[in-house]
């Protein structure tokens, strides 16, 4: 560290840029900042978060569905994080694209990368690329009006499998399985409504490799499905086997013996004769099937018309084997569940393996495996798409500790000054939005939701409506800048 510069002390504050918005993000600037160093006076610490969707939030705008019951919650806490005033929001800059490592690194003394796993996962089977095979990310953008991806989405499927046992797969199936009236309350985008709409989907099926004891959602997720109207939940005896870790998981585990408590009261409470479920639509969960293939037909070549599952048993650890048993089903359509995975970022070393940037416990690391000074990762770019929202909090102490034990050590950032990077950007024609820039578009998205309550209805139906979200990204950078120059 020279000499000359006291970095963190009121002579500089500690510059700090933070690539990424979503939780992983906001947590770890939220960490940074209430440190005992912070706290104590010791430490002064500047921090500019960036994003490259115009909006805040991440994964909690494009990645959760619309309906979740823990969303508003999350938001409202991230809300007030950065409602504060001590860290800067820069929107609609996308790292390498718009800023470059050496421009971080000219302007910040640490950059910490929250960028998190936007793809899906690889499901290498024959007949993955058949027309009507999607990835469930790609699913979840597309109803959450990611900005990025086409308004359209091919929804002419009456029978669809889920492939996925996790909260995500749970998603993907409801917001299938339900009507879209219902959805009205949410803030889906009228392009998703009226395609879900449209949707002449009747069956859809959730399929898992292990049992009821393994799933990997959690108990309000599971729930949540109960909730739908005119939906009837189906799950079938043979698949409810229970190995021996099964029993030790169910007596250990509160969350697994209330999850699978509440499939078995499901079954349980179900007609032997399921002509008289009277439902309109039919969500039917599945164990026990690892899929190997998907298949067309004469009748439609080059589409999805089903799906074939090797049936499987549990080992006794709670892992499945197959048993060689073969079943298909006809679908029109299959949707892979089975979870993200990290995208490589420029000029930092990553693991693609694991789909993650590689780093040691938070601190980045090169390609000879040793600490690159100043950079850190954290969120799923760090250890991969595990774990719910609250585990990114522990990851984010993590990786803030070493950043703060590094501190003396960090390359100090040759162009400091928090104006420099707006002067950058200006220089650069990048039309980036600002945390006021959110409350404008935040402000606005409301104003249509309450707008359509107004006016009675919302497509027909009578419902109260808190929102509407803007999709095309050059409208969220218009209202969100037009809405900051409005207060000048």
């Amino acid at each position: 560290m020279s000499s000359s510069t006291t970095v963190g002390t009121a002579a500089r504050p500690l510059r700090v840029a933070v690539v990424g918005s979503g939780p992983a993000g906001v947590y770890a600037a939220d960490i940074l900042t209430k440190s005992e160093a912070v706290k104590s006076g010791e430490l002064t610490v500047s921090i500019d978060l960036f994003d490259r969707y115009p909006a805040p939030y991440g994964l909690i705008r494009y990645g959760v569905a619309p309906d979740h019951p823990r969303i508003k919650g999350i938001v409202n806490a991230l809300h007030k994080v950065l409602d504060r005033g001590d860290i800067r929001f820069f929107g609609n800059v996308d790292y390498g694209t718009d800023i470059s490592i050496e421009d971080l690194r000219t302007h910040y003394d640490a950059v910490i990368f929250a960028t998190g796993a936007i793809k899906d996962a690889d499901l290498n089977i024959p007949g993955i690329e058949l027309e009507g095979s999607f990835g469930g990310a790609d699913f979840v953008s597309w109803y959450d009006g990611h900005p990025d991806v086409s308004r359209e989405w091919p929804l002419d499927a009456t029978s669809v499998a889920v492939l996925g046992n996790g909260n995500v797969a749970l998603d993907v199936a409801r917001v299938l399985s339900k009507h879209a009236d219902d959805l009205l309350v949410t803030e889906i985008p009228d392009n998703v409504y009226a395609g879900l709409k449209a949707s002449p989907v009747t069956d859809v099926h959730v399929f898992g490799r292990r049992g009821p004891a393994q799933v990997k959602f959690t108990p309000l997720e599971l729930r949540e499905l109960s909730h739908s109207k005119d939906v009837d939940i189906i799950l079938y005896a043979e698949d409810f086997e229970f190995d021996d870790e099964s029993d030790r998981q169910i007596q250990t585990n509160n969350q697994t013996k209330t999850m699978v408590g509440t499939l078995t009261n499901w079954i349980a409470e179900q007609p032997e004769d399921l002509s008289e479920l009277k439902a309109s639509r039919r969500l039917h969960l599945h164990f026990l099937h690892s899929p190997v293939e998907i298949v067309d037909s004469a009748e439609t070549p080059g589409k999805v018309a089903a799906i074939k599952f090797e049936r499987t048993e549990l080992d006794g650890t709670g892992n499945a084997r197959g048993t060689g048993e073969i079943v298909d089903y006809p679908v029109q359509a299959v949707y892979r569940a089975i979870g993200y995975f990290g995208s490589a970022l420029p000029d930092v070393e990553f693991d693609h393996r694991r789909g993650v940037v590689a780093n040691d416990g938070g601190r980045v690391l090169d390609a000879s495996g040793e600490h690159v000074p100043g950079l850190y990762a954290t969120g799923w770019i760090k250890r991969g798409p595990i774990g719910l929202i609250g585990h990114t909090k522990g990851d984010a102490l993590e990786t803030v500790t070493y950043v703060l034990e590094d501190r003396e050590n960090l390359p100090l950032a040759a162009v400091p000054e928090a104006d420099a990077v707006v002067e950058l950007l200006d220089a650069r024609g990048v039309k980036f939005t600002s945390w006021e820039g959110w409350l404008a578009l935040d402000a606005h998205e409301l104003a249509l939701g309450a707008a359509a309550s107004e006016a009675g209805t919302s497509h027909g139906v009578e419902v109260k409506r808190e929102r509407i979200k803007v999709v095309p990204r050059e409208d969220m950078v218009d209202i969100s800048r037009d809405g900051v120059a409005a207060q000048v």
